[in-house]
């Protein structure tokens, strides 16, 4: 006699295992038809960013542990100076998704911005000339990668769009918000973070911008790479200041960059002799960096100096009115510094290049333009210039090493 009851459970017990399976084959069926989209996309993002210019992309997740720890620490020492806006937001900085809403994957993008011919020895072995860093002689870089990064996200959001169905949310950033740009860098394998703090890739060094997208698509993460600095101790010796004072730590109120754009006030005294003739940043920790023989130079016109900037003299900057200044350095990210920042600093630079009446008279005449600020950098570089009138023998040990370096790591770049 059959047990219609036992049937009965046998037969539900079946039909629901059933049911179970097909669920589960048709989730696992949209989960690998999405993995498929998604990688179809990412390989559509690679084939894409070339377009734009940019030599490079990586992807990594939003998890900026412990990379966003290092960095709290680093401001709660005061490494960053009067940089407040680092000490703002670190909610936005800590969690991506708090900065665009949905973001669950971080696109960081390589620019080489290096040109065919930087001639980095010529400012270095004439201190009458004005020592520039190398990224802020062409095009402001902000809006330039910006655009670039805004035209290929809508052509990537068309792709997903047309052949995936799917909508793609994004915001872009260059260097223009709380964003851990070098550790998000750094996670999606573009390179690793050297002692100097920049990133490095193996293939290309470290003469390269930086841009980020954050999206809403749980894109193929990409492996970070080895760091391979090693031993090697170039970038800490070599820093005029020594601003690095420890591997991968830099102390902003030391360094030449800070003290020549950040910084608003007066360059402390300590540090004005050893900024030599760099009017805007400092390239050094770069120009020692073994890996920058690797470097490769971007055909884009871009980044090519403006105005002669790679080799002015210092005399020529400094005769510049408030006028001159705005309209040369017009889409400049110089510009952004302001005409009384620049007076110092070339005030400074004057100061410790080649003693001669001729500077003296320069800075005498040129002081009547100087705000309080600017004006006492113009009264201790007329003051070193006079001590050093008849006799001057300042030396610039660094930059001959510098020089050497150069000669021999890039011979094409001299």
């Amino acid at each position: 006699m059959i047990d219609c009851a036992e049937t009965a459970v046998d037969y539900h017990s079946t039909t629901c295992n059933t049911i179970k399976l097909s669920f589960t084959s048709i989730i696992l069926h949209f989960y690998k038809q999405l993995m498929i989209d998604l990688t179809d996309i990412k390989i559509s993002l690679l084939d894409e960013i070339n377009k734009e210019g940019f030599q490079q992309a990586g992807i990594s997740t939003t998890d900026t542990s412990p990379y966003f720890e290092s960095f709290a620490k680093w401001v709660s020492e005061g490494f960053n100076g009067q940089m407040d806006y680092l000490n703002r937001n670190q909610d936005l900085r800590e969690f991506p998704a708090k900065l665009h809403a949905n973001t669950c994957r971080v696109i960081s993008l390589r620019y080489d911005y290096l040109p065919e011919n930087p001639r980095f020895n010529q400012v270095l072995e004439d201190q009458n000339l004005a020592n520039i860093s190398r990224y802020a002689l062409g095009r402001d870089y902000h809006k330039l990668i910006r655009k670039k990064l805004s035209r290929l996200c809508k052509r990537l959001s068309n792709i997903c769009n047309s052949e995936n169905n799917i909508e793609l949310d994004y915001r872009v950033f260059v260097d223009s918000a709380p964003v851990l740009e070098t550790s998000f860098a750094e996670k999606s394998g573009l390179g690793w973070k050297g002692k100097h703090t920049l990133v490095i890739n193996k293939d290309a060094g470290s003469w390269f911008f930086l841009g980020e997208i954050f999206i809403n698509l749980p894109l193929p993460i990409d492996e970070s790479v080895e760091n391979l600095c090693k031993d090697c101790v170039a970038c800490l010796s070599i820093c005029p200041t020594q601003a690095i004072i420890a591997p991968y730590k830099v102390d902003a109120r030391r360094c030449i960059s800070y003290l020549t754009i950040e910084n608003k006030g007066a360059i402390p005294v300590e540090f004005r002799e050893m900024i030599g003739n760099r009017v805007y940043g400092c390239d050094d920790c770069q120009l020692i960096c073994p890996w920058n023989r690797y470097a490769i130079s971007n055909v884009n016109n871009d980044f090519e100096s403006r105005n002669n900037l790679d080799s002015s003299s210092l005399l020529s900057l400094l005769a510049w009115d408030e006028k001159n200044f705005l309209s040369n350095f017009e889409g400049s990210p110089i510009r952004r510094i302001g005409y009384q920042s620049w007076l110092r600093n070339l005030a400074v630079a004057i100061g410790n290049s080649p003693a001669s009446k001729a500077n003296i008279d320069a800075l005498l005449y040129k002081q009547k333009d100087a705000n309080e600020m600017a004006s006492e950098h113009f009264d201790w570089a007329i003051n070193l210039q006079n001590t050093h009138l008849i006799d001057d023998k300042r030396e610039h040990k660094r930059n001959r090493k510098l020089i050497r370096t150069i000669k021999k790591l890039m011979p094409n770049h001299v």
